[in-house]
Parts: C-alpha cells; sequence; structure tokens
C-alpha cells in the first residue's frame, strides 16, 4: 500500500496607483487591507510561536473571505498578531510573519536561502528535502529536491497565491530543469477521502515519463517528480537507512509495505542473504526490481511480491518461514480491495504478526508517520502486538528525521516518525 500522509483568489481593493507601477495579478499578496480577530487561546499559542490559526479560534472578521487572501491577524484588543492567507479550511489562517509586513518575493528569498543554510548534506546524496513546511517559517509548503528537478508540495489551493514567487525565487537559487506542483491535501480516518487535486508542470521542458536517477549516499534509485508528493523515495528515513547499514549482513530480511523497496536495496547491498520484498501495487514492485538493477544487484536472487502484507506474512507463518529482520513501515491509513487499514486500530495486529514470522533475537524495525499518534501511543500498541504472542520487545535503536525534516519546537505537529528497531 502507498504510503498516506493523511494532508483563484479576486483582486485585493486598493486605491489608485502611479501609472508607472506594474499591474498587480489577481490574488497578488500584494496588500494586506482585510484583518481576522482570535480569541485569547490562539493569541496565546501564536504568542509562543505557533504558525496556525483554527477555524473555531476566529470570532471575527472584516468582511467574506476568500481562499488566498492574505490577512492581518489580530487580538481581540486589535494588537498586530502577524501576517498570514486564508484558508477558510480548519486551519483557518497560516501565518507566515509575526508582524504586519507584506508576504513577497523578498520574504520568500529569506526564507528560502536560510533552510538552504540549514542543510549541510551528506556525501553522495541527490535527493533530500530543501523547505519543510512550517519547520522552515513556510507554513504549509514543502520543497523537495531530486537531482536537478524541484517538487514544490501544498497543503492547500489557498497557497498557490505564492507560486509564482516562490518559483522565480528557487530558479534563481538553484540550477534546476523542472520544477514540479504536488498537493498534500488533509484527510483522516473518519472522513471522506482527500479531495484528488492535478499535479503539474511550472517550470522547465515537459520530459518523457522516465524515472529520474538520484542517489542517498551512494544508492541509486529512481524517482519520478511528476508524481509528488510520493516520488519514489522517502527521504524522511534516510537516517535510519544508514544506521543500518553495518547491521543487514547475514540476515534475512522481509520488507512489508515496501513500496519501490529502498529498505529491500540497501539490505541487499550491504550483505543480507535473501531479501523479500512485499507490496500491494505491482508498479511499486516493478520499481523496486529497477532500484536493485540501478545498483548491479540482480533482482532474481530475491523474492518480490505482489500481495497484502497480512496475507504474506500468514503464509510465511503456515509455511514456518522465519526471518532475521523484519522492516514494516505501513501507511496511516489505506484504502484498498484488501480492506481498510488504520495504524491506530490495527497496529497491534500488525506486530503480532510480524513477530510470529521473527526468529528468536531477531529484529523488528516498526515505523508510522502518523503525527497525531503520539509515542506513548506507539509504545502501547507495539507492546500489545507483543503480548499478543508471547514475546517480549527491547528497543535497540529509535530513529529520527535526518538535518534535512528539522522538527520546530514550536510547532509539535512536526514530530511525527517514530521509527523503532527492536530486538525479540
Amino acid at each position: 500500500m502507498p504510503r498516506s500522509f493523511n494532508r483563484g483568489a479576486p483582486a485585493p481593493a486598493r486605491g489608485p496607483r502611479a501609472p508607472a507601477s506594474p499591474p498587480k495579478r489577481p490574488g497578488s499578496p500584494a496588500d494586506a487591507p482585510d484583518s481576522v480577530v482570535v480569541n485569547g487561546y490562539s493569541e496565546r499559542w501564536l504568542g509562543q510561536g505557533f504558525p496556525w490559526v483554527y477555524d473555531n479560534e476566529v470570532t471575527g472578521r472584516t468582511r467574506e473571505l476568500h481562499p488566498g487572501r492574505v490577512v492581518s491577524i489580530r487580538s481581540r484588543e486589535g494588537k498586530v498578531l502577524g501576517t498570514g492567507i486564508w484558508d477558510g479550511g480548519k486551519v483557518e489562517v497560516r501565518r507566515f510573519r509575526t508582524d504586519d509586513g507584506p508576504l513577497d518575493a523578498d520574504l520568500l528569498r529569506e526564507r528560502v536561502v536560510a533552510a538552504r543554510v540549514r542543510r549541510p548534506l551528506p556525501p553522495q546524496t541527490t535527493a533530500w528535502r530543501w523547505i519543510h513546511g512550517e519547520n522552515d517559517d513556510l507554513p504549509g509548503i514543502r520543497v523537495d529536491v531530486l537531482g536537478q528537478d524541484l517538487v514544490i508540495t501544498l497543503d492547500s489551493p489557498s497557497l498557490e497565491v505564492l507560486l509564482d514567487d516562490l518559483v522565480s525565487v528557487l530558479v534563481d537559487e538553484w540550477e534546476t530543469r523542472c520544477i514540479w506542483l504536488a498537493w498534500r491535501l488533509q484527510s483522516s480516518e473518519d472522513e471522506a477521502p482527500a479531495p484528488v487535486l492535478e499535479r503539474r508542470l511550472l517550470y522547465g521542458p515537459s520530459l518523457p515519463p522516465e524515472d529520474v536517477r538520484v542517489l542517498e549516499r551512494g544508492v541509486a534509485v529512481g524517482v519520478r517528480p511528476w508524481d509528488g508528493p510520493d516520488t519514489g523515495l522517502y527521504s524522511d528515513m534516510r537516517d535510519v537507512r544508514a544506521w543500518l547499514e553495518p547491521h543487514w549482513r547475514g540476515r534475512r530480511v522481509l520488507n512489508l509495505f515496501a513500496y519501490t523497496g529502498m529498505f529491500s536495496v540497501c539490505a541487499a547491498l550491504h550483505g543480507a542473504i535473501e531479501v523479500h520484498t512485499v507490496d500491494l501495487a505491482g508498479g511499486s514492485l516493478d520499481r523496486a526490481k529497477d532500484n536493485f538493477r540501478y545498483n548491479d544487484l540482480d533482482p532474481d536472487a530475491h523474492v518480490f511480491e505482489q500481495n497484502d502484507s497480512f496475507k504474506a506474512l500468514d503464509a510465511r507463518r503456515r509455511k514456518g518461514e522465519l526471518f532475521d529482520l523484519v522492516v514494516a513501515d505501513p501507511p496511516a491509513f489505506s484504502h484498498s480491495d484488501a480492506g481498510t487499514w488504520s495504524i491506530g486500530r490495527d497496529l497491534p495486529r500488525l506486530v503480532a504478526a510480524c513477530l510470529r514470522v521473527l526468529e528468536p533475537g531477531g529484529w523488528l524495525l516498526m515505523a508510522s508517520n502518523l503525527g497525531t499518534m503520539s509515542p506513548k501511543d506507539f509504545q502501547h500498541a507495539l507492546q500489545k502486538g507483543a503480548q499478543k504472542v508471547g514475546r517480549s520487545l527491547r528497543v535497540v535503536h529509535e530513529g529520527s528525521t535526518p538535518i534535512d525534516f528539522p522538527a520546530a519546537l514550536d510547532f509539535p505537529e512536526s514530530r511525527y516518525l517514530k521509527c523503532w528497531v527492536m530486538q525479540a
């Protein structure tokens, strides 16, 4: 199953301008004549640096607003709390600055350059995240570098108002071939799926749909920037894969929810004697085999299986197969012919099924990218699953996101990744 991330305005009113001034395009974030008033709860959170205003925290506004409108955020007493973009969803306003200044190309350039300076990357790595949304002071905006291609991912259509200036800044700051637009609209377990918006080319020539080959610490992987945000590589797991490098040798490995097989490639490159790669999508498995070939590995020396991960686990349990290391990085939510998956509900069942095919003393890597699942809830689900089969788990490594996925302390939602390697 693919990972689920579970996530034009009218012309601004203005007076006459000098004839020499260039015309402003509709929806341009030039001035912010409109304002929204927030309650005291929101004011306290904004004072601590939190960049969102939720819909139930807005107590008033100057007029009916359209998504993409730049607004001044004010307290009940009229104090300026910042400038943001009106959305109209659950996150009603995303705050981009704490004063009443403009949201223009100069501000975007300052944030983009500062984010690049914060990212000393490992050698032989050409796939990385340049802008990590709220954690780089650009809420709702992500920019991923894939060689010479860039992917801009937006959390909401309201942020399109910044696209023209953002693309211009990125082109100035990076020798890029193409820039693609993708979406990360929010949905949840109990809501209808988020609407699907068209991905599109923002800059550069239209290229044939061939894999772009990039490197992660010297490991080659094929990505598809036009398929963002699911391009074929989850770079937030880079440091976890680096930590595992000395531990693959001599092991039989089972990689579930494998997607394009990056964990499988790393295992085979670093001495695993046999790697089983399981994913429900046949296209993902074809790409996993290509990734083996990109690294001069023979996919025929290993096992690739198109199947639901639970069915694959049960088949191996019935045959008495055991593995030295099981990798499971499931999506947060998923709907397919095999049923509905929810990590909050089904994680203990997955842990138990994995442990039934794990050698005594073997390692289980279990991960969740669901930000609303706390480390405490994650631990409880792991323990519950282990208790079902009478096994105990000991954490040998807690993985974290790499340097290009920073987590701002004033934005708790950014610490989303739980990735534990455990001995059973």
